[in-house]
């Protein structure tokens, strides 16, 4: 992600933090934990500009009716505290997709939200001659085949970095670097879920979350906000001592069977994984940078969802175009 991307969604993230503490408080006691968290996305905040910050607004106010019509603990007027923080990114690295956290203290219970503005990845990992993806990713150390495999490619993309070489001076990145590396990446994938039937549960709990979230996503030339659930472990859209959500989600059911995985058709650089229960996801790799580099990106999408999940809650800004 670019600094330019970077700084907006952390301003993104601090105007949805504050307007939903000022709602909340106008029901409930709240406060703000001010983290370096916090304070990096309010220097982001101040560092755009008001166009930008108006659209922010707008879509940030627009979804709070429809957070409380599904989290009623949210708003039960208790003599404790409510409380609101920004997560570090760190835990990112932990299969937390949570970038916004309320919380209670008196009883146990917090909801987390993904803040996304203009865009739908839901991760950008790496393939790299150091990086044991199949560790990282479902805790399973990759194969003295797959290293075997792929040690040509990054030995030669090392040799061509110490030339000072970019990507654009390959006749065909695609061919030479990108293909075998994805042939041996599926090939890996394949073979360790043949032989674990845990891991494609413990691979989508890493490319989304081990924790249930509702993923916010601004989409700002519909003037339009999205609210998705990812219940996958029953702790959202809970009822209070008194109510019950005026909105429904039901949980949602983890995979247990890889049911395709190959590159796309007609496609050099992305594959489709696809497993049972609705799961799909699209991994495109690319250079991250025009300099050629020992390490490649993912940018990985989810483009298949449980049908439970498939209906999101849009939301229209307050003076905003009526929706697609």
């Amino acid at each position: 992600m670019s600094d330019k991307s970077n700084n907006q969604g952390r301003a993104y993230e601090y105007i949805c933090l504050l307007k939903l503490y000022e709602a909340i408080k106008m029901k409930r006691k709240a406060s703000i934990l001010l983290n370096s968290s916090y304070k990096a996305a309010e220097r982001a905040w101040n560092s755009i500009g008001e166009e930008n910050k108006r659209n922010y607004t707008l879509s940030a106010k627009s979804v709070i009716d429809t957070l409380f019509a599904l989290e009623p603990r949210m708003i039960e007027d208790t003599p404790m505290e409510l409380h609101l923080y920004i997560q570090d990114d760190k835990r990112g690295e932990i299969a937390d997709a949570r970038d916004l956290i309320v919380k209670r203290e008196d009883i146990v219970w917090e909801i987390g939200l993904s803040i996304k503005h203009n865009h739908m990845a839901v991760k950008h990992s790496r393939l790299s001659s150091l990086i044991d993806f199949g560790e990282r990713w479902y805790g399973v150390s990759c194969s003295k085949e797959y290293w075997e495999d792929v040690k040509p490619v990054f030995d030669k993309l090392q040799r061509y970095k110490t030339e000072g070489l970019s990507f654009n001076d390959l006749d065909s990145k695609e061919d030479e670097i990108y293909v075998p590396l994805l042939e041996a990446f599926i090939k890996e994938v394949r073979k360790q879920i043949a032989a674990n039937t845990s891991i494609p549960r413990k691979m989508v709990e890493y490319l989304l979350s081990k924790y249930d979230f509702y993923k916010i996503i601004s989409v700002d030339h519909l003037q339009l906000t999205t609210v998705q659930s990812f219940n996958m472990y029953g702790t959202l859209n809970l009822r209070s001592k008194k109510e019950k959500p005026h909105l429904t989600v039901s949980p949602m059911k983890l995979p247990t069977r890889l049911l395709y995985m190959d590159l796309k058709q007609d496609s050099k650089t992305t594959v489709i994984m696809c497993f049972d229960e609705g799961w799909q996801f699209s991994f495109r790799i690319h250079n991250a940078k025009g300099l050629i580099e020992p390490s490649l990106k993912f940018d990985i999408q989810l483009v298949g969802i449980p049908s439970i999940v498939s209906m999101a809650f849009n939301c229209e800004w307050a003076d905003g175009k009526q929706g697609a």
